[in-house]
């Protein structure tokens, strides 16, 4: 609760003092304000995007609001996993240490999609990105654990189809589709968490809310029918800012009581939460850890 005083008090803390963090899809939305909340408790904060002048942008906008001229862009298209291995080795080599990745880029599309490395879009950037970006920065977190990872999930998380990840049945629906590739997401972060047991690395998930504020979530979404009546009434709801929704990302990667702990999923009221009956499920995260690492081109003895 210490963020939401500093908030109100518009002055910046120094809880998160000498501590970096990434914060990806960051020049807009959910992820703005989860840097904005980061740099007011003093970390040097990373942000990503697409657009260089976007970022730029942002970089002031996020030093204003915070008081903290720690704040750096790097230019990176999570659509692409060469520009994800560029992203990497930018942050290798100039920043000692990375105590904090909060994985949030997130996109949907109202039609299948594939990137240039033949990866169907939703799959790409709302699962593969991260799982790309985690194991490349593995190391440097570890170096400097102990180290939080966040990943930032959405839309309506539920069952896993193994046979539809890459959204190959014909019946595609654009929300849907993001909201399986971020049940995917979360559970390869199950996944994630417990083969980094021990190396002072933890995984966890946010659930930001309904958020309907930001670019993403005022994009047109392609839904069936039946089911455009609910979707609004849902949508009115639960939609909330993107101040609000940072709150869980910002909670996990900077609460004390939750140091050390991983492999958790919390709600967009920072409350601790059952994972999705799918994730629980061995044999379906052991297949999309194959598929994840054989999409990414990673060898499997690094994580």
């Amino acid at each position: 609760m210490c963020e939401l005083m500093i908030r109100k008090q518009g002055i910046m803390s120094e809880s998160m003092r000498g501590k970096t963090a990434l914060v990806s899809g960051a020049t807009s939305g959910i992820g703005q304000e989860t840097a904005i909340g980061l740099a007011k408790l003093g970390a040097q904060v990373i942000i990503t995007g697409r657009n260089h002048e976007r970022g730029v942008a942002a970089v002031a906008e996020i030093q204003q609001a915070s008081g903290n001229a720690k704040i750096d862009f790097i230019s990176a298209d999570m659509t692409s996993q060469a520009s994800i291995h560029r992203l990497a080795d930018e942050v290798i080599a100039n920043y000692p240490r990375l105590d904090i990745i909060i994985n949030n880029v997130g996109m949907t599309s109202g039609t299948r999609q594939l990137t240039d490395d033949g990866i169907e879009l939703n799959f790409a950037v709302n699962h593969l990105a991260a799982f790309l970006l985690t194991h490349r920065l593995f190391p440097l977190l570890q170096q400097s654990a102990p180290a939080r990872v966040i990943n930032v999930t959405g839309g309506m998380p539920g069952n896993i189809d193994l046979a539809n990840l890459q959204a190959e049945k014909p019946s595609y629906i654009g929300f849907m589709a993001y909201s399986h590739s971020k049940s995917v997401m979360m559970a390869a972060s199950y996944e994630f968490a417990q083969r980094l047991q021990g190396t002072g690395v933890t995984v966890s998930v946010a659930y930001p809310g309904g958020v309907m504020s930001t670019n993403m979530g005022s994009q047109p979404v392609k839904l069936p029918i039946w089911i455009r009546p609910i979707f609004t009434v849902v949508r009115r709801v639960l939609n909330t800012t993107a101040e609000k929704a940072a709150r869980s990302s910002i909670y996990l990667a900077t609460a004390p009581e939750v140091e050390g702990v991983t492999g958790v999923y919390f709600n967009a009221n920072s409350k601790r939460v059952r994972w999705p009956k799918s994730v629980y499920e061995e044999t379906i995260r052991a297949k999309i850890w194959e598929v994840s690492e054989r999409l990414a081109h990673l060898r499997p003895e690094i994580v």
